[in-house]
């Protein structure tokens, strides 16, 4: 790698880093390589050359870094073609890792659009659902009902859907359409149902129905908006009411596909489907930027009868193949594996190293669920204090609003754990 300080220069006139101002006011670690579950730097940070990756890139990044059996597949994949079109084109990675998505998400999900990022897959879910109830006869049903606390992503439609007020998007209040919010669900993945909120989210789907195209939520986990818990008895009261009264129902998995709570698919705790799911993030184990949403036969039949009869989207890159085999490989890792069993140490040894957190001063809660661990503060937490905590233990983190969090790969071994959990409890100590 050349002069670092030179790269951090360029990187500091030009590139506009993720929810950063420009130019930028935080000076990012320079990565020249990973493996493992470790990302080395260029320079040494608070004395450590690699650190502990305890957020597996933005959740993605299940199997860590350089994965034999993933970068064989992605050269292997290279050897044969990098990309072609999927207009009019197909190829074997695309189609059996649709194949393979529908055999191991829950029935009657049949049909798989291949998208490019987890905003894509949103936004093409609630295209397929205005679309479906327009195609049916009932244009009138175009609105969206979710619950507060969400997130779903940084474009249009996805924005509409956050969270209005506690989330980022609260700049675009005017621009977006104007959907209904329940209030958030109550925290708690074994507590018991909230009557007085299971009645409100019922009053609330049966007043608007008639202009309600689907509901929409992150199941059981709630990542970026807040990383709660809730119960997965609301999925099953949501799955009732939308039979009910005719709504379709959206279930965003980007964040809690392929394990991270441990179930396969959120969905799976509550033994419900919803008419469409949206996947993402570890899809490919963090290898390329690659995204699906699945329905159900009956909204793919009722847009194929509509007065447009096609889903009028088809990004550039869509179904790449070099992603799609990325993807294959990520699944026959993931399944060839008792995943369970690995997502069940990894929640074990988050509870153990974070446990002496709870009740400590600033430190509001303490959680853990599958392989994600919470420490949520009573105040917003100091990022750049808080990440150079982190880095002092050898450990990356990204904390955010009043959370400190990890999302560690399931290849994570004991001892690397105990240095993210005490890497989580010096950042939120320094937060």
């Amino acid at each position: 790698m050349g002069d670092v300080h030179q790269l951090l220069d360029l990187d500091r006139a030009h590139v506009w880093h993720p929810y950063g101002p420009m130019p930028g006011t935080v000076t990012p670690y320079v990565v020249e390589s990973a493996s493992g579950v470790r990302l080395r730097l260029a320079e040494p940070v608070a004395g450590h050359r690699e650190l502990v990756d305890g957020m597996s890139s933005w959740w993605a990044a299940i199997h860590g870094y350089r994965h034999p059996v993933l970068d064989e597949a992605v050269r292997d994949q290279l050897g044969r073609m990098s990309h072609v079109m999927f207009g009019g084109l197909t190829h074997e990675p695309a189609v059996r890792l649709a194949a393979r998505l529908v055999e191991i998400t829950p029935a009657p999900l049949q049909h798989v659009f291949l998208a490019d990022s987890g905003s894509v897959a949103v936004e093409v879910a609630l295209k397929m659902c205005l679309q479906y109830w327009r195609s049916v006869g009932r244009p009138a049903k175009r609105r969206v009902l979710t619950w507060r606390g969400g997130y779903h992503g940084d474009t249009f439609h996805p924005m509409s859907v956050c969270d209005p007020e506690g989330g980022m998007h609260q700049l675009w209040g005017g621009v977006l359409p104007r959907q209904l919010f329940a209030g958030e669900p109550p925290a708690g993945f074994d507590a018991p149902v909230d009557e007085a909120y299971a009645a409100s989210l019922a009053d609330l789907v049966e007043r608007h129905a008639d202009e309600l195209a689907a509901v929409i939520v992150e199941p059981v986990v709630q990542g970026a908006g807040g990383m709660r818990f809730h119960s997965p008895a609301y999925l099953r009261l949501l799955r009732e009411l939308c039979d009910a009264h005719g709504v379709l129902l959206v279930f965003d998995e980007i964040a809690t596909g392929f394990g991270r709570s441990g179930a396969l698919f959120a969905a799976d705790h509550a033994a419900v489907s919803p008419d469409v799911m949206c996947l993402g993030k570890a899809l490919t184990g963090g290898y390329l930027t690659m995204a699906a949403t699945l329905c159900t036969a009956e909204i793919a039949d009722g847009i194929s009868r509509g007065e447009v009869p096609v889903l009028a989207h088809g990004p550039t890159f869509m179904g790449n193949p070099l992603a799609a085999a990325a993807a294959n490989a990520s699944l026959d890792l993931l399944l060839g594996q008792d995943w369970a069993q690995e997502v069940k140490r990894i929640g074990a040894g988050l509870v153990a190293g974070l446990a002496p957190l709870a009740g400590a001063p600033g430190v509001r809660d303490v959680r853990v669920l599958g392989a994600i661990g919470v420490v949520q503060l009573d105040h917003p937490v100091d990022m750049r204090a808080a990440t150079e905590a982190a880095a002092r233990e050898g450990v990356w983190l990204r904390p955010f609003r009043d959370l400190v969090y990890t999302m560690p790969p399931y290849v994570t071994g004991d001892d690397d754990l105990a240095r993210i959990t005490a890497g989580v409890t010096a950042a939120a100590v320094a937060g």
